[in-house]
């Protein structure tokens, strides 16, 4: 929308009506831009057609609410792929050579192969994840085969197809309009020219910042709507991906809500760790350094856990393991992605909206970890996996918080990787049984993550019609089988066993990626170690489990700045969970959950709102002073 008013006052006031070579390199570039900007306009109905589950009940007027409010981020990301072309034209003032048409084409080429691979790759990613495209998805792409685990085959191959096709469209007129710049001539007054085609140029810079305001182009200028869905269809994904990888690893100088010294006075009655407070007889919950095995349940959602409010006769073996255990009820996942979720746990470190430090071995590997400090205790240790133990970088991570062995899917036979993850938990829960009966050092720590209720969500048992609720009970099932063994063994009096999820499923598909039980999880203790069954409603997270076991085992954890001790009086219980670009603060008096985008409250419970969203924006601004300096 500037761009365009520039070209006009060119042709007003500096194009001479003889000039056709200047006129030729004008329209070029006006069909440039305009091609890359219609493209990405009807891109969004296209998305939505896509995801006709979502859209298919909105009224036709919010569908073109969608394509004209997402119009700023068009306009921007046309000028991005529209300024290499134009430094192009002005070059050609002087250099009218016909190599420019091959120079044009590999350009335009490459361009249309990733805009495509990006918006049909972001179309898919929303129906497992529930954002746009960030910087999420590349660091998947380290490990290739996991990346695509989710996705069914023959949906692999029809997306690549389209991509080929899409790619193709929006380079076809680009193509044509590429092959007559072999034709131009030096214009007429080529000093004059070259000036104002070099200021053409440079006016892209106003789209792309947008406009002359103070704030710069960001994801949430096109937001507009009270219904995210509507607001993530009208965001241009390709501005999305490249903005997330801006500021990926700027850490220090994102979310910057208050000076530092009122953020450190907001954050000081949140900060967890030390020094270490060891619970009272009353609230020793467990024996005396027990034997600790921790089981990471692939994307075990509190939604389908009857005790937790859940759908009933899902996890029935949870469920009754619960009834013995200790059964926490007002607990939830700080993040939506395994590797994030591990970091909370394992390191009680709270995860980030736009980054996962499990991505930078430096700095993860300074994190503390439970089986480093179970480890220093004397415990022996290990970690069990059924699938590639160096996607996202799990393997350094693991090994850098003091596992002394790691078991991945190459330690099983080819025959028994069946799914496309890996190993299926009926395997891996066999294998983890055979490690623990073979144990023959105690005190030892060992932990278990499953995988069959991952996407695709392919197990072998079709107990219940929903593939994601079936996949549930499948690993249900393994796990009931898995305790009922181990109860014949002499180590089960002396074992604590911690079941945990990674983080919840987006379900049922209404459910947002901000709402509050979208990280709703099942958290049960158990074992011969725990004392007496027990129902624990206080609010906590992933990243407090860290200060609690270790409290319960009488061991320091003063180095967990962010992990807070459940059964500590003097610190404040609460929830908080990110989301790409937005946080939720939640405790037993309420909650705020924030899109940092839009810079808008999404949900906001009871009239201590502005006090919650306060807490959670320092919260979030000292977890990136952390993230910064390590």
């Amino acid at each position: 929308m500037y761009f365009e008013f520039a070209v006009l006052f060119y042709i007003t006031f500096t194009l001479r009506k003889n000039d056709r070579n200047m006129k030729k390199r004008i329209l070029f570039l006006i069909a440039v831009y305009f091609w890359f900007f219609i493209m990405f306009v009807l891109q969004k109905p296209l998305f939505m057609l896509f995801h006709w589950d979502i859209y298919g009940k909105i009224p036709l007027m919010e569908w073109f609410s969608v394509m004209w409010n997402g119009r700023p981020l068009d306009f921007s990301m046309a000028a991005y792929l529209t300024a290499i072309p134009a430094l192009f034209v002005v070059a050609t003032v002087y250099l009218q050579k016909k190599w420019w048409i091959p120079v044009y084409r590999v350009y335009f080429a490459i361009v249309s192969f990733v805009v495509a691979a990006i918006t049909l790759g972001d179309a898919v990613l929303y129906s497992y994840w529930g954002f746009r495209i960030d910087a999420t998805p590349l660091f998947y792409l380290t490990s290739p085969a996991d990346a695509v685990a989710s996705i069914p085959a023959w949906e692999t191959v029809l997306i690549v197809f389209l991509i080929f096709v899409y790619a193709a469209l929006l380079l076809w007129p680009m193509w044509r309009l590429s092959g007559k710049t072999g034709s131009w001539q030096r214009p007429k007054k080529s000093i004059l020219s070259f000036a104002c085609l070099l200021l053409l140029a440079a006016s892209l810079f106003i789209p792309i910042r947008g406009g002359f305001t103070v704030s710069t182009m960001n994801v949430g200028k096109v937001y507009f709507s009270d219904r995210m869905a509507l607001n993530h269809a009208a965001i241009n994904p390709v501005f999305s991906l490249m903005s997330s990888l801006s500021k990926s690893e700027d850490f220090s100088s994102q979310y910057r809500f208050f000076e530092p010294e009122k953020a450190d006075v907001i954050f000081e009655p949140l900060r967890g760790g030390g020094p270490s407070v060891y619970p009272a007889d009353s609230l020793q919950w467990v024996k005396a350094r027990p034997n600790v095995l921790l089981i990471v349940l692939e994307s075990f959602s509190g939604v389908a856990m009857e005790s937790l409010g859940g759908i009933p006769g899902v996890m029935p073996n949870l469920e009754k393991i619960a009834s013995e255990g200790i059964l926490f009820t007002n607990f939830y996942a700080n993040s939506f992605r395994t590797d994030r979720g591990l970091t909370s746990i394992l390191s009680g470190y709270p995860a980030q909206p736009t980054a996962s430090i499990m991505k930078y071995p430096a700095k993860s590997q300074s994190l503390p970890g439970i089986s480093k400090s179970l480890r220093k205790a004397g415990y022996d240790t290990q970690f069990l996996y059924g699938g590639d133990a160096d996607f996202t970088n799990m393997r350094s991570y693991f090994i850098s918080m003091g596992m002394d062995n790691i078991v991945c899917d190459r330690d099983f036979p080819l025959s028994q990787r069946l799914s496309k993850w890996g190993v299926p938990d009926d395997v891996t829960f066999e294998k983890f049984y055979s490690l623990i009966k073979e144990q023959s050092r105690e005190p030892f720590m060992k932990m278990f993550l499953t995988l069959s209720s991952h996407e695709p969500f392919d197990v072998p048992m079709n107990r219940l019609e929903d593939k994601y609720l079936n996949s549930i009970a499948y690993t249900d099932s393994c796990v009931g089988d898995f305790v009922e063994k181990l109860k014949r063994l002499p180590v089960w009096d002396n074992t604590l066993i911690v079941f945990v999820a990674d983080h919840a499923k987006r379900y049922p598909q209404n459910v947002e990626n901000h709402d509050i039980v979208r990280h709703h999880i099942p958290m049960v203790w158990a074992g011969g170690a725990v004392k007496r069954p027990l129902v624990v409603d206080e609010y906590l997270s992933q990243m407090d489990l860290a200060a609690t076991l270790l409290a319960q085992l009488h061991i320091p954890y003063d180095d967990f700045t962010f992990s807070k001790n459940l059964t500590d009086s003097t610190k404040e219980h609460f929830v908080f969970y990110a989301f790409p670009d937005g946080f939720g603060f939640v405790d037993k008096d309420g909650a705020a959950v924030y899109d940092c985008a839009s810079q808008s409250i999404l949900i906001g419970q009871n009239d201590s709102n502005a006090i919650h969203l306060n807490k959670g924006k320092a919260y979030l601004q000292k977890l990136y002073d952390d993230l910064a300096r390590r």
